[in-house]
């Protein structure tokens, strides 16, 4: 009898357990599986709005429709039919192929990536947001903040843009530019040509924005993650559990790296082609490069630059935050092999006196913190580390992490290239020299 006894026990406490673990799966699966009324829900109403959304095959298929709409059926025919070559001559359009090639390429190159990443990792995922169950409130809370604030950033770079874009077509087309009357009215058919023609400059702008705004946004769910990371250091943590949470760091900024390594080069690429183009086709001794000409090209190279700003500013952020790791571990590590020398000498006080000092110690601890302002973080500064934080771990355990940590720099890299300060200034050296290069053909710069 007490044998049933203990194994009906054992029973009720094995279900319990059971049903315990099936709770605590099911919490952790509530946040990885997409539902109506979850984070990315406004999201994936704007994408359905901008005919970029591909969860099931209808939007998927509307989705391609639109974009050869708009990507290159309507360049095409702007290109062929408008080109308005009987004209007056203020109102040709001498590097409207530039323009168009520029902006189809790169919106062409946007979709095609923005299509592999959602067909094959899904947007939940490809977002990180089935990673989240892992992270703590405050990484949380300040990743659903940043995708909030992505179309905000969306939409700031894209609309003035776009208002400097729509005045031109409407002054190009109400000037009597056109001379195909395609739907048998003049008025229509140049209302629907500049309806047509702004909708494809939106479009293309849109896609080539959203895909760098959404690297953006996932830099920013790095650059959190490290931030919050780098509290280990400031609390008795354990040499292997530090290892362990970088590791998986750097796992992610590995996947990122691979997702987007081939767009990041390509853009750089056709960008770097099409400014290029646009200097040498400007520069020429019978160019004109008046606003009314050479307005929207200046427009076109705005948009692309600054996308690719983007892309560059959040690859070497990223890059700065997970190097910095490196001199905070140095920091922690100096700061505990200090405080184990000055304990280990007879109730010697670690603040000495005035005299002895070589450098002066600021009393007041505030003042310094006060000019640096919001430049520090948990990663960046010139605090020291308590002592607290590093009282069970030894000297041997702490310099194998310094060394792991120097060995192992992080960051986002393209087929192999770290994207950091250095090699921004190696781009910016390059396309220097080439711009110089092309001037001194040109127009006889030396």
């Amino acid at each position: 009898k007490k044998r049933k006894l203990h194994a009906a026990a054992a029973l009720a406490i094995g279900m319990a357990g059971d049903e315990r673990h099936a709770l605590l799966d099911t919490k952790a699966l509530s946040r990885s599986v997409s539902h109506a009324r979850d984070e990315l829900h406004s999201f994936r109403s704007w994408l359905r709005w901008m005919c970029v959304d591909q969860s099931n095959a209808w939007t998927a298929s509307l989705s391609w429709c639109v974009f050869v709409l708009f990507a290159i059926v309507v360049p095409c025919l702007s290109h062929f039919l408008l080109a308005c070559s009987d004209c007056d001559n203020k109102l040709s359009r001498p590097y409207d192929a530039v323009v168009q090639l520029s902006l189809s390429s790169v919106a062409t190159l946007s979709f095609l990536c923005l299509s592999r990443f959602v067909s094959k990792y899904g947007l939940r995922r490809f977002l990180f947001f089935d990673k989240l169950c892992d992270e703590s409130e405050t990484v949380r809370r300040g990743y659903t903040e940043q995708l909030n604030r992505s179309l905000k950033i969306l939409f700031i770079f894209v609309l003035p843009c776009f208002a400097a874009e729509s005045a031109y077509k409407i002054w190009w087309y109400t000037s009597g530019s056109t001379s195909i009357p395609f739907l048998g009215n003049a008025v229509v058919s140049d209302t629907v040509a500049c309806i047509l023609e702004l909708c494809s400059w939106l479009y293309r702008t849109v896609v080539f924005f959203l895909v760098c705004v959404l690297f953006r946004l996932i830099c920013c769910l790095q650059i959190l993650r490290l931030q919050d990371f780098a509290q280990v250091f400031q609390v008795d943590s354990d040499v292997e559990s530090v290892l362990r949470e970088h590791l998986r760091i750097r796992r992610h900024l590995r996947i990122i790296s691979h997702r987007y390594r081939a767009f990041i080069l390509w853009a750089l690429i056709i960008i770097t082609a099409s400014q290029f183009t646009s200097l040498l086709m400007t520069t020429r001794s019978n160019a004109d490069v008046s606003i009314l000409k050479a307005g929207e090209l200046a427009l076109c190279s705005v948009s692309l630059l600054a996308g690719l700003l983007i892309l560059l500013r959040s690859a070497t952020r990223i890059t700065h935050k997970a190097q910095a790791v490196t001199c905070l571990a140095a920091k922690w590590h100096v700061c505990a092999t200090i405080d184990s020398f000055d304990s280990a000498e007879a109730e010697t006080p670690i603040m000495r006196g005035a005299s002895n000092q070589v450098f002066p110690v600021n009393s007041d601890g505030f003042s310094d913190n006060e000019d640096v302002g919001d430049e520090e973080d948990e990663l960046d500064n010139t605090k020291l580390v308590p002592s607290y934080a590093y009282s069970t771990i030894s000297f041997q355990k702490r310099q194998a992490l310094v060394t792991y940590f120097e060995n192992n720099r992080a960051g986002i890299t393209v087929y192999g290239f770290m994207l950091d300060r250095t090699s921004l200034h190696t781009i910016f050296g390059i396309e220097l020299s080439l711009v110089l290069w092309l001037l001194g053909k040109t127009i006889g710069i030396s």
